[in-house]
């Protein structure tokens, strides 16, 4: 998606044309873009990785619970462990410093978690101090660093002129570039020209509940994972963790997954895919829902998914939306309605209860999907809501300023328990 964005600042930036009489046309370009910083492998794989004590939570990102515990991946930092046996007090209770981390996942006393390229795992036989076991190398190929501004990276010298198994790319340098192309000029063809210019060359046990923003999902003995356009799946069943097939291309710039039945649902900047994990090792593609563009999450319960899409983002669209499909035939899903909301990012659904961060956190009654608007049981506003984890009767939302848990045991009485500062 990145990509596509070089090509519009290059023309936003402006051409600087020339022609001489043999019809030949030069045009300087000048653009922005950002070019990868790079760290060692060696360097990267020497720093020692140990649970120190608690460190205050700076950054909001992705959460896992698991076994009374929660875990909060602060995005490129590390994780963040929170005693939630009493979810009224919570308390910190250890950071994993892991450099590129953004995703974690938990199953049989094993924490994995990414680290840029590699897959790490950690012992919980003490939930509170994980414990560092060892890692993958080189098995996320493709992963990058987020790019925090709206220009394009420079993919050749991250993925072509660089030996990624020498070096990690680990942040960016945002350069202005200027360039000079020369071709034989028709006005009729003048943006096929533009178009095709090289620069638009420019991812069964006991099991941790992710939030619906997790790129990391399990099915029995498997973690599968999602990078833009790759799954990635691991053979979780043994001691070590083992890549259980080459990298399966999915397409779509996936950005989460989400484990339901025998099927993952895969949120896209364009809309739901859903793939058949029913023989792990193989999956199969059964369908696709269209939406407009717009970055997603989705859960589904009961064969109803749902999936919100939100402006504001590197998706380029100001489309805010609650939508409902029936998937109980993944090979046709359903469009069932289509909600407005102010913007809304992760989401849950428990027994009914659907929980969506939007204007800081809304919840609704889904038993009849046509009426969820009608049905709305509370609204918390005054945060930016990023995602949630709905388990045992307890609502733990990662927002802007805090982890805030609420107690759902009664829909028509929910109150908040609790709040775990994050941020300045």
């Amino acid at each position: 998606m990145k990509k596509k964005l070089l090509f519009v600042m290059m023309i936003a930036t402006g051409f600087f044309p020339g022609c001489d009489d043999s019809g030949y046309r030069t045009e300087t370009v000048e653009y922005m873009i950002n070019e990868p910083v790079f760290m060692s492998a060696t360097a990267f794989r020497s720093k020692e990785i140990k649970t120190k004590s608690a460190q205050s939570i700076k950054e909001q990102g992705k959460i896992c619970f698991y076994d009374g515990y929660l875990y909060i991946s602060e995005p490129g930092t590390g994780i963040h462990i929170i005693d939630n046996r009493n979810p009224r007090q919570p308390k910190a209770a250890g950071f994993v410093e892991l450099d590129g981390n953004t995703d974690i996942a938990v199953r049989n006393d094993r924490l994995y978690a990414d680290s840029y390229v590699d897959l790490l795992w950690f012992n919980l036989s003490s939930p509170g101090n994980p414990e560092y076991a060892d890692r993958l190398e080189n098995v996320f190929e493709q992963a990058l660093p987020p790019v925090e501004n709206e220009y394009g990276y420079d993919y050749a010298k991250c993925f072509i002129e660089t030996d990624r198994k020498e070096f990690i790319v680990v942040g960016w340098d945002l350069k202005k570039r200027k360039e000079s192309y020369t071709y034989y000029y028709n006005k009729s063809e003048l943006m096929t020209d533009y178009a095709a210019s090289p620069t638009a060359s420019g991812s069964s046990g006991a099991q941790g509940v992710n939030g619906s923003m997790s790129r990391f999902s399990l099915y029995k003995d498997y973690l599968y994972t999602v990078i833009n356009n790759c799954m990635s799946i691991f053979d979780l069943s043994s001691a070590e963790p083992v890549k259980a097939v080459e990298n399966l291309y999915v397409g779509g710039d996936v950005e989460t997954i989400f484990s339901y039945g025998e099927n993952m649902f895969m949120g896209t900047p364009t809309g739901m895919m859903i793939y058949s994990v029913k023989e792990p090792l193989k999956p199969e593609y059964m369908s696709r829902v269209w939406h407009v563009f717009g970055c997603d999450p989705v859960v589904v319960e009961n064969d109803i998914a749902y999936v919100t899409v939100h402006s504001g983002n590197f998706c380029g669209q100001n489309t805010n939306e609650l939508i409902v499909i029936d998937v109980s035939d993944v090979k046709s899903p359903a469009h069932i309605v289509t909600y407005t909301m102010k913007k809304p990012k992760g989401l849950g659904i428990d027994n009914g209860t659907l929980f969506v961060c939007d204007d800081g956190l809304k919840v609704f009654n889904a038993t009849e999907p046509q009426k969820i608007m009608a049905n709305q049981l509370a609204h918390y506003s005054g945060m930016d809501g990023y995602d949630v984890i709905p388990c045992n009767n307890v609502l733990m939302m990662i927002a802007d300023d805090g982890l805030y848990q609420y107690d759902y045991s009664d829909p028509l009485k929910i109150n908040q328990i609790s709040k775990i500062k994050v941020g300045k």
